[in-house]
């Protein structure tokens, strides 16, 4: 069996190969055009058994070189980890020579699947999260450009003391987008708002079609359906968390899955000395970002977790409060996905489900294709 650690770039890949007993037999750099790959792996298969594991950190372009490893018959466990710190006498060839080193001490834990102190490994998504993950990241880009577009627009307004004009209270209506078309501004103000009108129309028309699409896919869904029984979440934002999570068995606990979410507190501790800090935010930005949106919209309905909400407010803030309420949610989901159950503000399930709801066939959220999932029950709280 030979190790080999991998550190990749955009044009070349550097490589370290160790054999069974941990002895360096290779170092030297690869180029990514495809040939060259190709060459270089018909090189490691010849080399002892032609086995081997890969192991390489995770960068913005590593999908697929993961494809191709999978792909090869003879890579028996691809390993994906998390960057760590970068050190100051950082090159290619030693953090080559320290994920071969590091993949050749702990080979036997990894090929396990067991946790290793100080790595971090990274869930590698199936071809369907990887294409949700897409999408949804599509969507969030797209709302953050038209949210750039409509502060602009606010700008050219104030600039102007023209806020107070407006015809409507809300800002993204029709009597609005009216209005700004027939304002008499500057030549220049009139130029940058018609340009930033345009944009603003354009952000709408490609969400509206993602939309759609994010529709499609979520239909099939069974762990996106469970997801929308709570209020305020839509295919898109259910969409994103559910790929972002993947196979919820990996997760023992839903404070597994807080944890994984960056929501739980950093902690400094030494000898007698314990702190906590605020939340660690490590993991997805983006599903941090959809939490604490959709608390705002739990807090309207939930008269229970609202009263819990409360009373963290009372004593620590709203900023506190806030986050706590976004940790529970994200151990509410984890039960909801892991026993396959909707999620209920008080009263019966009957209340919460439509009468005309049939059994959804699909891939459940433990991974099986094709079984009929029942009609889901209480969310635990």
């Amino acid at each position: 069996m030979l190790y080999i650690g991998i550190d990749l770039h955009g044009k070349q890949m550097t490589v370290n190969i160790r054999e069974e007993g941990g002895t360096v037999i290779q170092r030297r750099q690869v180029s990514t055009r495809p040939a060259k790959v190709e060459k270089f792996f018909e090189q490691v298969h010849g080399l002892e058994d032609g086995n081997y594991v890969v192991l390489l950190e995770v960068c913005g372009f590593h999908d697929w070189l993961v494809d191709r490893l999978r792909a090869d018959e003879q890579c028996r466990e691809v390993v994906l980890i998390q960057p760590e710190r970068i050190s100051r006498r950082k090159t290619d060839r030693r953090d080559a020579n320290h994920l071969g080193e590091l993949l050749w001490v702990n080979r036997e834990r990894l090929l396990a699947g067991e946790k290793v102190q100080g790595v971090r490994r990274v869930y590698i998504p199936t071809d369907a999260e990887r294409q949700d993950r897409q999408i949804t990241s599509i969507r969030y880009r797209l709302a953050k450009q038209r949210t750039r577009t409509l502060n602009q627009i606010h700008h050219i307004l104030r600039r102007n003391n023209l806020e107070w004009d407006r015809p409507t209270k809300g800002f993204q209506t029709k009597k609005v987008k009216d209005w700004l078309k027939t304002l008499s501004l500057e030549a220049t103000d009139r130029l940058e708002l018609d340009q930033l009108l345009e944009q603003w129309a354009m952000w709408d028309e490609q969400i509206v079609k993602l939309e759609w699409q994010i529709a499609e896919r979520c239909h099939s869904h069974v762990g996106v359906q469970l997801l929308t029984t709570i209020v305020g979440v839509s295919y898109y934002m259910a969409l994103a968390i559910v790929s972002r999570i993947g196979d919820i068995r990996r997760f023992p606990s839903g404070r597994s899955l807080a944890n994984f979410l960056g929501l739980t507190p950093s902690s400094r501790s030494s000898g007698e000395k314990q702190s906590l800090g605020s939340i660690t935010k490590q993991g997805s930005r983006m599903v941090r970002f959809l939490l604490g949106q959709l608390v705002l919209h739990v807090l309207r309905k939930d008269a229970k977790l609202r009263a819990w909400y409360a009373g963290i407010k009372r004593r620590r803030g709203s900023k506190v409060a806030r986050v706590a309420v976004m940790r529970r949610m994200a151990v509410i989901i984890w039960h909801m996905l892991s026993k396959q159950e909707a999620y209920v503000y008080g009263g019966e399930p009957s209340a919460m489900w439509p009468r005309n709801w049939q059994l959804a066939k699909g891939q459940a959220a433990c991974g099986a294709r094709g079984q009929e999932v029942p009609v889901p029950l209480l969310c635990r709280k």
